[in-house]
């Protein structure tokens, strides 16, 4: 039979007698996989993550005016770079937890076709984007449009979300007719919910690597240990990639 110690060891966290709370700043393109490590983690570690979603620009900002927070999985890695640099973080703690996928979907079965032509017709009115200040897959967005030479062109046919969840709901209730989100937002093991998408080369724009630091106020705190670690387990790293990204 294992020990404690030893299952504690296999699911790289530390054991606890109690389990805490650990409050976590998560990028919004990663709630569904977030909500399904959180509830794996309570069950494997008896602690509690306690997450808040929204624009990795605006926990930036939030975070820099002393936010609680205490771990943050951001949608890129540039953004905890610079926490890191305004020493607001435990320092040695971030890592690339997932690589993120840019894709134009549409709730629609034939509005997009597999190679993203669809962007040089007239054949739609709006066109979703998160705000590229604050939401790394808005920048991405910009960044592909601008390799296609269609951001002039397209620009006043944007819809903007204040992060990329406002802006698939722009799309799934019919603001915009088709937009640019995370494919984790769309798929689920492989396969498109619904609609028609087109998966966005990589090299129409910079890599999306998403990193996760733990912050100062969780330098202490148990449970953001545990969670940070957790997010490098065998069960965690199965859901990220179910969800349609890749591992770094």
């Amino acid at each position: 039979m294992k020990t404690a110690s030893t299952l504690c060891l296999a699911l790289l966290i530390p054991c606890a007698a109690q389990g805490g709370d650990v409050q976590v700043a998560v990028a919004a393109n990663f709630t569904a996989p977030m909500q399904q490590i959180a509830a794996e983690f309570a069950k494997d570690s008896g602690h509690q993550a306690i997450l808040s979603f929204g624009a990795t620009g605006k926990f930036y900002a939030q975070i820099s005016n002393g936010a609680p927070f205490e771990l943050f999985l951001a949608a890129d890695d540039s953004t905890p770079a610079r926490l890191e640099k305004d020493k607001q973080t435990v320092s040695g703690s971030r890592y690339t937890y997932a690589v993120g996928t840019l894709v134009l979907w549409s709730p629609h079965s034939d509005s997009i076709d597999q190679h993203g032509q669809v962007l040089n017709n007239a054949s739609f009115k709006h066109l979703a984007i998160a705000n590229p200040k604050t939401a790394p897959y808005g920048m991405a967005a910009i960044e592909t449009l601008k390799k296609l030479a269609l951001l002039d062109r397209l620009q006043p046919r944007f819809v903007q979300g204040e992060n990329i969840s406002q802006t698939l709901q722009f799309v799934s209730t019919g603001n915009a007719e088709l937009g640019f989100v995370a494919l984790s937002q769309v798929t689920k093991d492989g396969k498109l919910n619904s609609g028609s998408a087109w998966i966005v080369p990589g090299n129409l724009h910079e890599p999306i690597y998403q990193d996760v630091v733990i912050l100062n106020k969780g330098k202490d705190n148990p449970a953001a240990s545990a969670l940070h670690a957790y997010l490098k387990s065998a069960k965690a790293r199965a859901i990220i990639q179910s969800f349609g990204y890749a591992l770094r």
